[in-house]
């Protein structure tokens, strides 16, 4: 499969960069973590663009396309629910929900991100999956040390509208094509960080990048993160396979604990503080590489996909 992309793809990421660096950013992700708080004005801006119905198959776009979205916007720091808006919403629904969106598994309790603020939500109950209309007031805010906003949600199996037997599983199958482009998104933009870092710190004389340990690192970092993007944007061009997306997932989730190891080891823990950038992203991939069970739940549904759907 090419992921070369095309010119309409290519113009679609140029847009949506365009438009988040008007709109997002760390320091823009730093100011609205400070409030709890989402990026209303770059949900507008988007949606305005278009992106928010990226996914619904209008000409020439689809599921892979709203998946290079939600990336791009991880790219940037945007502080809102990329991946359930753009991604998963408009595959379980086949429409624009009102946002911000909340992704909520009943199997994995507790804080949800975006819960305080969801104006819509999408439940996996086990087989099926609901769709909730919230209102102001319906989620509880909790603090977060994690660069996104969280709360909690008062939901459970009879809440809203059934979307149907065996929508469950679509919705997982979705939030984890969701939940690996915005880990790839994230990990795109700390190894950006670090090796601009490692070209600039000075040490025996030369350049910290330019010795060949460092160098190696680096490189088995960029592996890492280009397999999950072909992966991911593999599941994603596919509609979102059992095996396929879980697999991306898994992948992404192991791959974001290894890169923030990695980074923090290159640029000397320094990118922990934060006043510096690399703290947002490195905050959201412990968030995202953990959400929907992490990896081991992720592990868990290819050994089931394999079990109940042999090649």
């Amino acid at each position: 499969m090419d992921f070369e992309w095309n010119e309409d793809q290519r113009a679609i990421l140029a847009a949506v960069d365009a438009l988040c660096a008007q709109h997002a950013g760390p320091a823009r992700a730093t100011l609205l973590d400070a409030k709890a708080d989402w990026d209303e004005p770059l949900d507008k801006a988007l949606a305005e663009a278009g992106f928010a119905e990226i996914a619904l198959g209008a000409p020439e776009t689809g599921a892979l396309e709203g998946a290079l979205v939600v990336a791009a916007v991880a790219r940037h720091a945007g502080t809102l629910p990329i991946g359930a808006q753009a991604l998963v919403a408009p595959a379980l629904t086949g429409r624009v929900l009102p946002s911000p969106v909340a992704l909520v598994s009943l199997a994995h309790p507790g804080p949800v991100r975006f819960g305080a603020h969801a104006r819509s939500a999408l439940v996996d109950c086990g087989d099926e999956a609901r769709l909730v209309s919230l209102a102001p007031g319906d989620g509880v805010p909790v603090r977060s040390n994690f660069m996104l906003p969280v709360g909690t949600l008062a939901l459970d199996a009879r809440a809203g509208e059934s979307l149907g037997a065996g929508s469950g599983e679509a919705l997982r199958n979705w939030w984890r094509i969701a939940l690996a482009a915005e880990l790839y998104g994230a990990m795109q933009a700390a190894l950006e960080i670090t090796v601009a870092y490692v070209k600039r710190r000075r040490q025996f004389g030369r350049a910290i990048g330019s010795f060949q340990a460092l160098q190696h690192r680096l490189a088995m970092c960029t592996v890492l993160v280009e397999g999950t993007r072909w992966l991911t944007f593999e599941a994603a061009a596919k509609d979102a396979p059992g095996e396929a997306a879980a697999t991306a997932a898994a992948h992404a989730a192991e791959a974001a604990n290894q890169i923030f190891r990695e980074m923090h080891q290159l640029t000397g823990a320094m990118g922990f503080t934060r006043e510096h950038d690399l703290h947002v992203f490195s905050m959201r991939l412990q968030a995202l590489r953990l959400e929907l069970g992490g990896a081991s739940a992720h592990r868990r549904a290819i050994t089931a996909q394999r079990w109940t759907h042999p090649s």
